[in-house]
């Protein structure tokens, strides 16, 4: 089966909707900075997420919250059939003030929903959004869902959930999201959290699940994203966030997002 992967950005509930078909690529350990929903069409995938293992399949349901660091690979090397929305963290509170009256940050509080009843309506929500419906039936069936899994699946998602990340990791984090466009290099990181290089590595990754260099590309994709969806040429969006060329830039893009640069600027110049 061929390969097929399509993007589509609703303007309507600004989100993203992902649906990857014939898939038999392997995602590396990384994280978003959006929550992610998603469900398996038809495959098996060996998924990773928060350091615990899990098997998913046909039916299943994927939550992974902002910084939830996740990998995933094929199981008997079966294509995956996959989709999923994309919704900004800002778009997530304001929906679920709405949904139950209070200002806060949801938290999925398990990556996977085994044979959720739920699949049902998410693919409902996805198909409109795919099919670029502009009716109001879309908006209220988005609600509808985000109700139903914020009720099924979530907690609060305080500010203080990282009160157990060190002010240090914290204070390394700041630096690679303000620097990410510049060379970055694990002495001046070191030095930054008052630690030496393996004490840093050991703390970063044993806070947040990921490595400082993969936290980093992790930044500097989703920077990519945003000026690809103004439109910016791959090679700018590459030079302008730090990769060191075009080609390096691509092999990073698709590993993350599944799509090459190309493909994702694309889709907005499309729907533009």
């Amino acid at each position: 089966m061929k390969e097929e992967r399509t993007v589509h950005y609703d303007a309507d509930l600004q989100i993203e909707a992902y649906r990857f078909e014939g898939i038999m690529q392997k995602f590396p350990n990384h994280f978003h900075d959006y929550y992610v929903i998603g469900f398996i069409e038809s495959g098996q995938r060996r998924l990773s997420c928060k350091n615990k293992e899990y098997v998913i399949g046909t039916g299943d349901l994927i939550f992974f919250n902002p910084l939830d660091n996740h990998a995933c690979e094929s199981v008997d090397n079966e294509t995956l059939d996959y989709r999923c929305l994309n919704i900004e963290s800002d778009v997530m509170r304001k929906v679920a003030e709405e949904i139950t009256g209070r200002d806060y940050l949801p938290s999925f509080t398990s990556p996977v929903s085994y044979g959720s009843r739920h699949a049902k309506l998410l693919h409902t929500l996805h198909q409109m959004i795919m099919d670029e419906i502009e009716d109001f039936e879309k908006e209220e069936t988005f609600y509808f869902l985000l109700q139903q899994l914020i009720e099924d699946y979530t907690t609060t998602r305080e500010h203080t959930d990282n009160k157990a990340t060190k002010q240090e990791i914290q204070q390394v984090c700041s630096y690679l999201e303000t620097h990410y466009a510049e060379p970055v290099n694990l002495e001046d990181l070191a030095r930054i959290a008052g630690m030496n290089k393996y004490s840093l590595l050991r703390s970063f990754t044993r806070t947040l699940g990921i490595t400082p260099y993969r936290y980093l590309q992790t930044v500097r994709i989703s920077e990519a994203k945003k000026r690809l969806e103004q439109g910016a040429k791959p090679l700018d969006a590459a030079m302008e966030t730090g990769f060191i060329d075009q080609s390096h830039f691509s092999n990073f893009f698709k590993e993350f997002i599944g799509l090459t640069p190309g493909q994702y600027r694309d889709i907005f110049l499309h729907d533009q």
